[in-house]
C-alpha cells in the first residue's frame, strides 16, 4: 500500500463520487481555540465516506466476480456505499448487518436493491456469518476496512483536504477498524511526512488504542457512534496505524453527543455519533490542538431520528435552555394560575407541568408541581429560579449548580 495506489484510487472516483468541502469553521475555530476545517464526508450520496472504499473494491473485481455477486458486513455506512455503487455497476449484493443496526440505515441499504440480512449482536458475529455466505455461493465478501482496496479509497481524503488546505497541521480522524486512518495516513505521510495525524476512538469502544499498546481488547456496548463500534482492528490497518498515526485519543459519549450538535447548531450539519467523533477530541483536548490548523473528518451523516431527538433534548438540558423545576404551590384554587403568570412574565416557556400531591415531602395542603420550561441559558434560569423565591414559593431546579434550597411554601 502506497501513494501510487491511493492516486490510482482517486482517478476511479474521479467524477462519480462527491469531492466534499473542506470548509472553515469560524466558530468552531473561536469555540476550540484551533483554526478548524471540515471534510464534509457526510456530503457523500450515501452520507459517509464508505463509498470511496467500496467503489474501489468494486471496480477492482473482475467481471466473473461480479457476475457472480457480492456480500459485506456492516453496520450501516459500508452497508449503503456497497448497495449503492452495486446497483450501480449491476452487481448483486447481499448485506449482512448486526441486529442492532438503526433503522435508517437497514432501509436505506434496502433500498439500493441489496438483499439484507440481520444477523449476530456484533459486527464480529456479522462478519463470521457474512464469510459463511460468500464460501457457500462463491461470492467475493467486501470487507468495510481490513482491504488493500478499501484503504486506498479512503486514503483519497487526505489527498483531496491538502489539496484544499495544504497549510493543515494535523489530521482527526474517527478510528473503528482502521480503514479511514490508515488510508489518510499512508496518504499524507507521503504528501506531507510532518503532518500530525490523530485518530479518535468512543471509550466503549477503545480497541485499536488497546491493541496498539498490546492490551486484552475490553469493549462495551451500544455507543452512540455505532459507526466506529469496532472490537477488533484491520489485520492489515493495525501496523499501518502503529507505524504512521501520532496519537489515538479516546473520548467519552457524552463529548460525542456535545459535537453532534454543535455541529448541528453551528454548521447545520447533521452528523451521526461517528462523524462527531474528531470535533469531540477538540472538545475534550482543546489545548492539545490549540492555535494550530486542524482539519476534522466528518466520516458521515447517517443518523437515527430518535437517536438525533435524544442528542438535541440532552444537549438542551446541559445548557440551562430546557430546565425542570419544582415548586411548591399552595393546594388551592388559582394558585397554578399565579405561579405560571410569574414564569411567563420571566419570558420562560412552559413545556410540560405535572402537578401531584401523594408523593410528595411537602405539607398537606401545599402541591408539588414540576416545570419543564424553555429558557435562555443558565443566568436565565437562575433569574426565573429567584423570582419564584421572591414570591414566596419553595422552589428548586436540580440541574442548576446554586440550586438546591428546601422546598417550602407560600
Amino acid at each position: 500500500m502506497n501513494l501510487s495506489d491511493i492516486r490510482d484510487a482517486a482517478e476511479i472516483l474521479r467524477g462519480v463520487i462527491v469531492e466534499s468541502p473542506c470548509a472553515h469553521s469560524i466558530t468552531l475555530s473561536q469555540i476550540t481555540g484551533a483554526e478548524v476545517f471540515l471534510k464534509l464526508e457526510n456530503q457523500q450520496f450515501t452520507a459517509s465516506f464508505k463509498e470511496r472504499g467500496a467503489l474501489v473494491k468494486l471496480v477492482s473485481l473482475g467481471e466473473e466476480e461480479r457476475r457472480r455477486g457480492v456480500v459485506a458486513m456492516s453496520a450501516g455506512n459500508h452497508a449503503q456505499a456497497v448497495a449503492f455503487h452495486a446497483q450501480r455497476l449491476g452487481v448483486p449484493a447481499t448485506i449482512v448487518m448486526p441486529r442492532f443496526t438503526p433503522n435508517v440505515k437497514i432501509e436505506r441499504t434496502r433500498a439500493f436493491g441489496a438483499e439484507v440480512i440481520s444477523f449476530g449482536d456484533s459486527l464480529e458475529e456479522s462478519h463470521a456469518h457474512a464469510e459463511q455466505i460468500a464460501r457457500e455461493r462463491g461470492c467475493p465478501l467486501i470487507h468495510p476496512y481490513d482491504d488493500e482496496a478499501v484503504i486506498a479509497g479512503q486514503g483519497t481524503i487526505a489527498l483531496e483536504m491538502l489539496d484544499a488546505e495544504p497549510d493543515l497541521e494535523v489530521l482527526v480522524v474517527p478510528v473503528g477498524g482502521g480503514g479511514l486512518i490508515a488510508g489518510i495516513a499512508v496518504a499524507a505521510r507521503a504528501v506531507r511526512p510532518e503532518l500530525e495525524i490523530v485518530g479518535v476512538q468512543t471509550e466503549l469502544y477503545p480497541a485499536m488504542v488497546q491493541a496498539l499498546k498490546g492490551e486484552p481488547i475490553r469493549c462495551g456496548t451500544n455507543s452512540i457512534a455505532e459507526g466506529i463500534e469496532v472490537k477488533q482492528p484491520g489485520r492489515l490497518t493495525l501496523p499501518i496505524v502503529r507505524d504512521l498515526v501520532d496519537e489515538v485519543l479516546v473520548v467519552d459519549e457524552i463529548r460525542i453527543e456535545e459535537a453532534a450538535l454543535l455541529l448541528l447548531e453551528v454548521e447545520l450539519t447533521l452528523v451521526e455519533g461517528a462523524g462527531a467523533a474528531a470535533l469531540a477530541a477538540l472538545l475534550a483536548h482543546p489545548e492539545r490542538f490549540r492555535g494550530r490548523r486542524v482539519g476534522l473528518v466528518v466520516s458521515g451523516g447517517n443518523i437515527d431520528m430518535l437517536v438525533l431527538a435524544s442528542i438535541i433534548q440532552r444537549g438542551l438540558v446541559r445548557s440551562h435552555r430546557l430546565v425542570r423545576l419544582r415548586v411548591g404551590i399552595p393546594d388551592v384554587p388559582g394558585a397554578l394560575t399565579e405561579a405560571t403568570a410569574l414564569i411567563g412574565a420571566a419570558g420562560a416557556n412552559i413545556v410540560e407541568v405535572h402537578h401531584q400531591r401523594a408523593f410528595s415531602q411537602l405539607a398537606i395542603k401545599i402541591a408539588e408541581v414540576e416545570f419543564v420550561v424553555q429558557t435562555l441559558g443558565r443566568d436565565h434560569a437562575t433569574a426565573l429560579l429567584s423570582a419564584l423565591r421572591s414570591a414566596g414559593y419553595g422552589a428548586e431546579a436540580p440541574s442548576l449548580s446554586d440550586a438546591g434550597e428546601a422546598m417550602g411554601f407560600r
